[in-house]
């Protein structure tokens, strides 16, 4: 397993702990992860924060028993994997078996109908599927149901289920999830064809099969001409084709071939199987797998969900420089101080700090009070005013407990484009004993992240 692989394996199990975490918190210990302290840096670095995240993981998975929920969907996916692999194989080799039946004479087009014609159509109907991103066009039906299968119990809420669905959310959606089945797809068709040909070749070394060919509608040059123009690949990858005479010999109704013609038919079936099968599923199966490791190589955790801000919180605080400003005349030397500020106050001092329609009851942290309040246009106007004419860092202050609707955002949007400087959003409350809802707390970091305000500038006070 490369480095991308294990560090994408270390986010799924993130994930599956966030799933875990967020319904099941009560029945977890956190004994070993209670001692762990802050990491201060002047700024957020998503590395560091993830290194954090990732042992802190380690220590929960390992004191509450849960290395088994984690990796049992990725057992349950591969054991999928290889039953769908078998039961392709199976139904190549069948397929072979009807389509040459117990006759010693194969009408040559109709068996390669039979054996490819189903294939190239799930092909074209995937590069279909990839270019306009139809998830029902590019992903076989067979390839869905092993997706499907091991987590069809999607209504449990038990830490094993917890984790699959997790599993299933990371692994089987969005552009990692596209091109994990797709390359599903492409094996599924490789052991087919695989399997196919293999079925095929024992049964020429085992029997004597003569090939014709016939039409009735198209006219009598059509199927010769095809032949020799889809005999130029498989000749160039050393494969005999049937020259002018041995495919005018094999016309339905006239003598049957010699072992001259045979061979020359069946080297160029072996040879259409394949350049026109084998050989493009190998291609699609490799770009599926190059696009699976460069989509997980890409994957970030989504910040602004509650539960990774509450964590950045708690593990990672901010440490800046506070200077004197306007200092007294009579002091001759200006003093700078290094100051580390408590994990649930990490924002810059000496910030501007404007709030948004806020009520004069609202608690702000300690030490920090608010320059400008908006709460007609008259103040907006001057707030933006002052952002721009401003060098200083900006603080937005907004109620928790407001809906951030689009009036909300707008205006937070339009103070975040007056400055140059670094945004933080503030997130307060009237009574820090009251609690707010997951998804009120994920609506206003959707908001943040609409605003391009960075996950890690988004401060809300918890119980």
């Amino acid at each position: 397993m490369n480095d991308n692989q294990k560090t994408f394996s270390a986010l799924v199990h993130l994930e599956q702990l966030r799933h875990i975490e967020t319904n099941k918190a009560s029945e977890l210990s956190y004994a070993s992860v209670a001692d762990m302290s802050s990491h201060t840096a002047r700024d957020f670095s998503y590395r560091q924060f993830l290194n954090h995240l990732t042992t802190r993981a380690k220590r929960l998975i390992h004191d509450n028993a849960l290395t088994e929920d984690i990796e049992q969907p990725q057992k349950l996916f591969i054991r999928a994997t290889r039953i769908c692999v078998i039961i392709a194989a199976i139904l190549g080799a069948l397929a072979v078996g009807h389509a040459v039946g117990e006759s010693a004479t194969l009408n040559i087009y109709w068996l390669i109908t039979v054996l490819l014609g189903f294939n190239l159509l799930s092909i074209l109907l995937w590069i279909l599927g990839i270019s306009f991103n139809l998830q029902s066009l590019r992903n076989g039906v067979v390839a869905q149901l092993a997706c499907w299968l091991p987590y069809r119990n999607k209504e449990s809420d038990s830490i094993r289920a917890l984790a699959t669905r997790a599993w299933w959310e990371t692994c089987l959606t969005g552009s990692i999830g596209k091109w994990r089945i797709s390359a599903l797809t492409h094996q599924f068709w490789l052991a087919y064809l695989g399997a196919g040909l293999t079925f095929l070749i024992l049964l020429m070394m085992a029997k004597q099969y003569d090939f014709i060919w016939g039409t009735t509608l198209l006219p009598d040059n059509s199927l010769p001409k095809l032949t020799q123009l889809l005999g130029t690949p498989v000749e160039m990858i050393g494969f005999r084709s049937p020259d002018t005479q041995q495919i005018a010999s094999s016309r339905v109704g006239l003598a049957l071939h010699d072992a001259e013609t045979r061979s020359a038919w069946a080297s160029f079936l072996l040879g259409m199987l394949l350049v026109y099968g084998l050989f493009p599923r190998i291609i699609l199966l490799s770009i599926s797998l190059f696009m699976l490791r460069l989509a997980e190589s890409r994957y970030k955790l989504d910040l602004y969900l509650p539960y990774y801000i509450t964590l950045r919180q708690q593990l990672m605080s901010h440490e800046f420089e506070a200077r004197v400003i306007d200092a007294d005349p009579q002091i001759a030397q200006e003093r700078s101080a290094r100051m580390i500020k408590p994990t649930q106050s990490i924002a810059p001092a000496n910030a501007l700090v404007v709030g948004i329609e806020l009520e004069e009851s609202m608690q702000w942290p300690q030490a920090m009070k608010c320059n400008l309040n908006v709460i007609d246009q008259a103040s907006f106007d001057a707030a933006t005013s002052t952002i721009k004419q401003s060098n200083q860092p900006l603080i937005i202050g907004a109620s928790l407990q407001r809906l951030p609707d689009r009036g909300v955002q707008r205006m937070i949007h339009e103070l975040v484009t007056s400055t140059s400087q670094p945004v933080w959003l503030l997130l307060l409350r009237k009574d820090t004993a009251a609690t707010i809802n997951d998804a009120r707390k994920l609506a206003w970091f959707r908001l943040a992240e609409a605003c391009t305000i960075p996950a890690e500038h988004v401060i809300y006070q918890w119980p």
